[in-house]
């Protein structure tokens, strides 16, 4: 089952039109060869595909466009998972605004306490003024306009809008764009403020890996070293790379071979990523591989300086508490409220250092994340300039190349079986086809002769 419900083979299979060979998936999944042909076989018996065979020899499958629902249907644990992502989705939502809710609890905590103790105060000095002391403390609801909700979702009025504002933002992200400040609403941002927004590289190594197996069949199956370094990290030392043993990754999981040039030069040949379902032009590809800048936050800045404002209140306000609650007793002959809050007072203090503290370090090891990003960035860059800029040594060896380039495609017109067909049914249809096939084969040997 787990082979069954790969989800980059899934991707791949619905991406090429549900008709591939194994060469097809690797390719467009980065999957090691091998790997794929697993998945493969296991999709297909899972799922109702089918195999087809070619006069060549060479195997083509294919699939219904339902086979996600076959599989959903016969698997409990798939609609499970299905079902948890849905409930994971809505729970991490929470976990991220509960940052938020708590500042705002925090804030709300501290000054009440502050506003009881003052007024307390306020009223052993002065009998007939305590009740006043503190009037204008606590804003009504009005000068909120009547709905603090608003404050946490700007957008809870106008939930079309927000959607689209969603899917817009799926949609830059999945592109490597930046994310609009409206489409995150206060809460959000807050998290954003604090943890950032993942890892902008993830994908990185798909991303690698569909591109290596692009590059190599869009030239027909066959490369030199220096066609996939720009897609590389660590080349290795200058004696390492003489010999590319750089290389070796890559031919051991598409299933390459290096072929040696009469002048002792490598290139390296693919021969599963040379048989296709269908004939293709070839996919632009990225010169290097670029990896994306980590972000601080993708909060708009106004989100920010509102969160960084909300943490300085919060941390102040802590620390004018922690002096007013200094000597123990006031908290003693209040009580009740008071009390409970000197009893959190540490806990609401590290809140408010660790919000404001948090996020400047991880301001400068963003920034050092960021030097090394644009370092390897720059290292691949060099490379594919020195490719576009190719020496004639390079250039010969991707002259050799192109000596093994070939694509094989397995044609609906030339199958030799389908599991589709009964065999019987098969060679009855084929039946002109193998008598054309025996006269040919006559005909040559009495030329022969």
């Amino acid at each position: 089952m787990d082979m069954a419900a790969n989800p980059a083979v899934m991707r791949a299979v619905e991406k090429l039109g549900y008709r591939v060979t194994t060469g097809d998936v690797a390719s467009q999944a980065g999957l090691d060869i091998k790997l794929a042909e697993q998945n493969l076989l296991a999709l297909a018996s899972e799922a109702g595909g089918h195999m087809q065979v070619a006069e060549s020899g060479e195997i083509a499958y294919l699939f219904p466009r339902n086979f996600r629902d076959i599989l959903r249907n016969k698997y409990w644990r798939l609609r499970f998972q299905e079902q948890v992502s849905k409930v994971w989705n809505f729970v991490f939502y929470l976990i991220r605004i509960s940052f938020g809710i708590y500042l705002m609890a925090s804030i709300a905590i501290i000054f009440a306490a502050i506003l009881v103790i003052v007024i307390a105060l306020n009223s052993s000095r002065d009998g007939d003024n305590g009740s006043n002391s503190g009037g204008d403390w606590m804003p009504t609801g009005g000068g909120m306009g009547g709905n603090w909700f608003f404050f946490f979702w700007p957008d809870y009025y106008d939930r079309r809008s927000y959607r689209s504002r969603q899917t817009s933002q799926t949609n830059r992200r999945r592109k490597g764009r930046t994310t609009e400040p409206e489409s995150m609403n206060f809460l959000e941002a807050i998290f954003s403020f604090l943890f950032g927004d993942g890892n902008p590289n993830a994908d990185l190594e798909e991303r690698r890996w569909q591109t290596i197996g692009t590059v190599i069949r869009n030239n027909d199956g066959a490369v030199a070293a220096e066609q996939i370094a720009p897609y590389l990290d660590d080349l290795g030392r200058p004696a390492q790379q003489e010999y590319e043993d750089y290389m070796l990754p890559v031919l051991s999981r598409f299933n390459g071979r290096p072929e040696v040039s009469p002048d002792g030069q490598l290139v390296y040949h693919f021969p599963e990523l040379q048989v296709t379902a269908r004939q293709t032009k070839s996919h632009p590809v990225t010169a290097y591989l670029k990896e994306l800048p980590w972000r601080f936050s993708q909060a708009g800045s106004g989100q920010i300086i509102a969160a960084v404002a909300l943490g300085g209140v919060n941390l102040i306000g802590a620390l004018v508490l922690g002096s007013l609650l200094a000597d123990g007793s006031i908290a003693q002959e209040l009580g009740g409220f008071v009390e409970f809050v000197a009893g959190i007072y540490w806990l609401l203090l590290g809140y408010g250092t660790g919000f404001l503290g948090i996020p400047l370090a991880r301001y400068f090891w963003v920034q050092g994340r960021n030097r090394k990003v644009d370092m390897r960035n720059q290292q691949r860059q060099e490379r594919a300039v020195a490719l576009n800029q190719a020496t004639d040594a390079i250039q010969q060896k991707l002259d050799f190349a192109r000596q093994f380039a070939a694509e094989t495609v397995v044609s609906e017109a030339d199958l030799a079986y389908t599991t589709e067909q009964d065999l019987t049914e098969q060679e009855l249809l084929q039946a002109d086809k193998i008598d054309a096939e025996w006269q040919r084969r006559l005909e040559g040997r009495q030329e022969e002769r």
